[in-house]
């Protein structure tokens, strides 16, 4: 897989819809439609676009990963949630396209602007079905008609769209997967059998490179291959896919029980299965897919995904190849929190060159493969927002008695990291010790809980809030989400928010645990670490095995941003015990001025032990 460099040159703006909105309408004009909705999604519901699926951005010229638009004969909207409202209005042009919030979104836009008798296009391949219920709803209070159609008229109108990507497949070896695809093919098989279907369609590609044992390079920062799947109840699979993707070895490594297709025959393949029952997620397939089968006469079983739970319960060997990811990641960040703790406190560093920094670093390890995603290097106040994306428009320089925050991961063959660290520049202030202890106390908590099987996530966000909640602070996005190996760095069905989550907890599953607190035109503080769950264990004097978490990011947490007084002495040994094991798996990886550096930032804070 190639490593794509970060680009940090600004993307997107107000020419790209004055040019392109005329180009819309022609289209609308051409195809007989007052109207057309645009998405920010691919076939795939990937989190990262190919080129050729950025039809939002061409469209309006807005680059964040949320929105949407609409776009009519005589006027349009674009849709962000709370993250970009600010980026929206330098991107998009207000005198072409009205700023509304993507809740209630294009729903929302049609049940009150929408007029009686206006024809509205969509592509059906974009959109999943209950999302399309509710414009279908909205269409029929205004009176409007939804017009399904078998080319996306962005399509139409791009001229210069990208080609799909067509990078080649590659085999993850079992020793990384723990399992042959033979057996993932018939254990669930055997699980969509026992559920009463004869077949699951799968259009996730994260599920697919998961359960075949192939990664690929169709999707930035994720080594995925687009592709569908239809996995039969006795294992057997069809594999629809561009062909020119598998070479001789892949093609061996998937044997006689795959059958590989052409990617363009997957509606055949989806009225093949007229009269059976068929598996499919509402929540990762699209409204074509389910309306493909229904006019094919299969009988449609919504249900979740039924590769998504066994994907994120990480078998032995992945959750080792996880740890030694995570020491080799590690050495890297404790290359960069060195520099960060010496060159880059002159005030003359500015956020991309410390994001370039660290990708250099990273880099140095032939093992990485990529980023998991584009690094959040937020220096004062664009620390502040959780999801910054650096620009050359944004970028601040890393100034004297300020924090900055640094969010970022790589991909490796044997697992995906992603960690957050905050460091001071210059002097912090008491009231920066004291927001950062917090957000460790919380941070703590959710590290240390033993917990019952069946808890779900929802039921442990509360641990990391509570120190903040108490001395009434809090922060708006979720304390946890999944990660994969080696795949997507974020991973569900499991997740830990305040958000009412049903999947409970289970051993194998990796978690982020990154509570934070964000001032507003200050500074942002965030700690992050992924963790994975343990197996269940007895605890003396206990009536019931409890499961817990193991960390495993390998990097100090900055004590010069720890207020002492604030911290319990069961929360100091907890910070003790685990610098002492970065330490130890850190330390022989570097030497000379960096081992000395490593051993300070893991001294002991307390004798106390854990």
């Amino acid at each position: 897989m190639t490593h794509q460099i970060q680009n940090f040159d600004v993307k997107g703006g107000p020419q790209y819809g004055r040019q392109n909105l005329p180009k819309i309408r022609e289209a609308l004009d051409a195809a007989g439609l007052d109207g057309f909705i645009i998405p920010h999604e691919d076939e795939y519901n990937n989190e990262y676009l190919p080129d050729y699926a950025e039809r939002l951005s061409w469209a309006t010229g807005f680059t964040g990963s949320a929105g949407a638009a609409i776009v009519m004969k005589d006027r349009a909207a674009v849709f962000v949630d709370g993250r970009y409202t600010a980026q929206v209005k330098v991107q998009v042009d207000g005198k072409l396209f009205d700023y509304a919030d993507l809740d209630p979104g294009v729903a929302g836009w049609i049940r009150e602007h929408a007029r009686k008798g206006e024809r509205i296009g969509y592509d059906p391949r974009l959109h999943s079905p209950d999302a399309m219920a509710r414009i279908q709803d909205a269409a029929d209070r205004a009176g409007a008609e939804l017009v399904s159609l078998d080319t996306n008229l962005i399509d139409r109108a791009w001229d210069d769209q990208p080609e799909p990507p067509r990078t080649p497949v590659s085999v993850h070896p079992v020793e990384f997967a723990g399992e042959d695809h033979e057996s993932k093919r018939t254990r669930i098989g055997d699980s969509i059998k026992d559920d009463g279907a004869d077949a699951a369609v799968l259009t996730d590609p994260t599920s697919i490179a998961w359960l075949l044992n192939v990664r690929g390079n169709d999707v930035e920062r994720s080594p995925l291959p687009l592709a569908s799947v239809i996995l039969e109840a006795d294992g057997r699979v069809s594999l629809f896919i561009e062909p020119s993707k598998l070479d001789d070895e892949v093609r061996s490594h998937l044997g006689n029980a795959v059958s590989i297709r052409d990617e363009s025959e997957f509606a055949d393949g989806l009225a093949e299965l007229a009269s059976k029952t068929v598996r499919v997620d509402p929540g990762s397939s699209s409204v074509w897919v389910f309306d493909t089968l229904k006019a094919a006469g299969a009988k449609v079983q919504r249900k979740a995904d039924p590769v998504a739970l066994p994907k994120a319960c990480k078998n032995a060997a992945e959750v080792e190849g996880s740890r030694q990811a995570h020491v080799r990641d590690g050495a890297a960040i404790v290359r960069f929190l060195h520099w960060l703790d010496t060159e880059a406190q002159s005030g003359d560093v500015d956020e991309i060159t410390a994001a370039q920094k660290l990708e250099e670093i990273r880099k140095a390890n032939p093992e990485l493969k990529d980023l998991s995603f584009e690094t959040i290097s937020g220096a004062g106040p664009n620390g502040a927002h959780p999801h910054y994306r650096v620009n050359t428009d944004t970028n601040l320089k890393l100034e004297k008695d300020s924090l900055y925050l640094v969010d970022s991961g790589g991909q490796y063959r044997d697992g995906t990291t992603d960690i957050t660290r905050t460091v001071p520049i210059g002097q912090p202030t008491a009231e920066m010790r004291r927001h950062f202890t917090l957000v460790l106390k919380g941070h703590i908590a959710l590290s240390r809980v033993r917990f019952p099987q069946g808890i779900t996530g929802s039921q442990l966000d509360a641990l990391a809030r509570e120190p903040l909640w108490a001395a009434g602070l809090d922060y708006d996005h979720g304390t946890g989400h999944g990660v994969g190996s080696y795949l997507g760095v974020h991973e569900g069905p499991q997740r830990i928010s305040k958000a009412l989550n049903a999947i409970a907890l289970k051993p194998g599953m990796i978690l982020s645990n990154e509570p934070g607190f964000y001032l507003l035109g200050s500074y942002g503080i965030r700690i992050e670490n992924l963790q994975v769950v343990t197996e269940p264990e007895e605890i003396p004097g206990g009536d019931r095995k409890m499961l817990g978490f193991e960390t495993l990011t390998m990097a100090p947490i900055h004590k010069g941003l720890i207020d002492t007084t604030l911290l319990s002495p069961t929360e100091m040994a907890w910070l003790d015990a685990y610098h002492a094991t970065v330490r130890q798996r850190i330390a022989p990886l570097v030497d000379g001025e960096l081992a000395e550096w490593l051993e300070e930032a893991c001294r002991p804070l307390t004798g106390a032990t854990p």
